[in-house]
């Protein structure tokens, strides 16, 4: 467990250092070429993990420790540059107001392939079921648990070079790539340069009151509910659900994908910027909310409830800060989002783990297991995360309330 949550620190820690410059080298030199390194990375790291050796611990910690370097490093490298490349397209032909059905279309089909690639997963997962399939082929090999392990790995490597294929062949447009003095294309950028861009977009943050009070409320949502994501197996444990049902539950989740987008088009194209935050705040207050009742096999209801935020933060998020930020800085911003998210996110889960190891040394161990000790905590702990949000949008709706109008005015 310690291992693992090294690994994962390495991972947030890469991303958190490589997040915004990349943005800025995005703007500076390409997003495309930003968009083949992460491509290339993902390649590489998912080849690691099926190479890795079994029984050779410190070798295999190795392996996952390049592993999860080059993971941050290719999420960082994308991060902002996918974004900007499809609306800077859109702009180019002169429809970037169809960015909406754009994030609605890519939402709802990340949403399908997630559900196909878990129970695609989980059947090449089952050593039965593989030998049973290859019978049918006519290949009488059994397999065991140790051969199907890596199986999912091997198809996400081919996802990996499919990814690979598709990012070679992107084209890359920007409609005014002098505008504000930035968005140069240079043949030789030096890190200098994207670090100049990178303090000039943070100085232009802070002055496009409406582009910051959309990325401060974004991080709020985004940080308490991953969070909560994040512990979501403990609280289906919690409300009696079976862990065979938690793949299920997973792809029930991804299934609100498939609808909350469509949904949010239709109230962002014809509602204000006010309202679509009103209506986010309202769905995952709710859920939270519910969940803090920990009902048995019912607590699932105000979990989707909850957890369709993500989906509603996501979209406007998007929506809304594409809309306003010039061709020149849209990668740099949006490298700005994703460092301010990861931030939250990782200060949230210190300041939760701090929460969990101050109640439990409240608590009498004795006649208690470990587990006992451990759902004890987590339900007396959970109404942190509704009363964190409330008071969250409280103070961010008083910072910005005389700074946006209700149309999504401000630069």
């Amino acid at each position: 467990m310690a291992q693992f949550a090294a690994l994962n620190a390495v991972w947030a820690a890469t991303i958190v250092m490589a997040e915004v410059p990349s943005g800025a080298l995005a703007d500076v030199v390409g997003r495309r070429r930003l968009l083949r390194f992460a491509a290339l990375s993902m390649l590489v790291e998912m080849a690691l993990l099926c190479l890795a050796p079994r029984g050779h611990t410190t070798l295999l910690f190795a392996f996952f420790l390049v592993n999860r370097v080059l993971s941050g490093l290719a999420e960082a490298a994308a991060s902002g540059a996918d974004e900007a490349i499809a609306y800077d397209a859109l702009q180019a032909a002169g429809i970037e107001g169809q960015w909406g059905q754009v994030l609605d279309v890519q939402m709802r089909l990340q949403s399908v392939m997630f559900i196909f690639t878990m129970t695609l997963g989980a059947a090449v997962y089952d050593p039965e079921l593989m030998t049973r399939a290859a019978a049918l082929l006519g290949w009488g090999r059994p397999f065991t648990q140790g051969e199907t392990l890596r199986f999912p790995l091997y198809l996400t490597f081919v996802m990996a070079l499919f990814t690979l294929v598709a990012v070679w062949g992107m084209d890359e447009v920007c409609p005014h790539p002098g505008a504000n003095g930035t968005g140069r294309r240079m043949a030789k950028a030096s890190a200098v340069e994207a670090f100049r861009l990178t303090f000039d977009t943070g100085r232009w943050i802070l002055k496009a009151p409406f582009v910051l009070a959309v990325i401060c409320f974004g991080m709020l949502f985004d940080s308490i509910l991953r969070m909560v994501v994040t512990l979501a197996s403990q609280y289906y444990r919690m409300v009696a659900l079976p862990e065979s049902t938690f793949g299920i539950l997973g792809s029930v989740m991804a299934l609100a994908g498939v609808f909350i987008p469509r949904l949010a088009l239709r109230v962002a194209a014809d509602r204000s910027p006010a309202f679509c935050l009103a209506t986010t705040a309202a769905t995952a207050l709710a859920g939270l909310a519910g969940m803090t009742f920990f009902w048995p096999y019912a607590g699932l209801v105000p979990a989707l409830v909850a957890f369709s935020g993500m989906y509603l933060t996501g979209f406007y998020v998007s929506y809304f800060v594409n809309q306003k930020v010039p061709s020149a800085r849209r990668a740099t911003v949006l490298s700005f989002k994703g460092l301010a998210y990861n931030l939250a996110y990782g200060f949230i889960g210190v300041v939760y783990a701090a929460l969990l190891e101050v109640e439990k040394a409240g608590i009498d161990h004795a006649h208690r297991t470990a587990q006992a000790v451990e759902n004890l905590v987590f339900k007396d702990t959970f109404f942190w995360f509704p009363l964190l949000l409330a008071a969250g949008l409280a103070v961010t709706v008083m910072v910005f309330r005389r700074r946006i109008d209700g149309t999504g005015g401000g630069r």
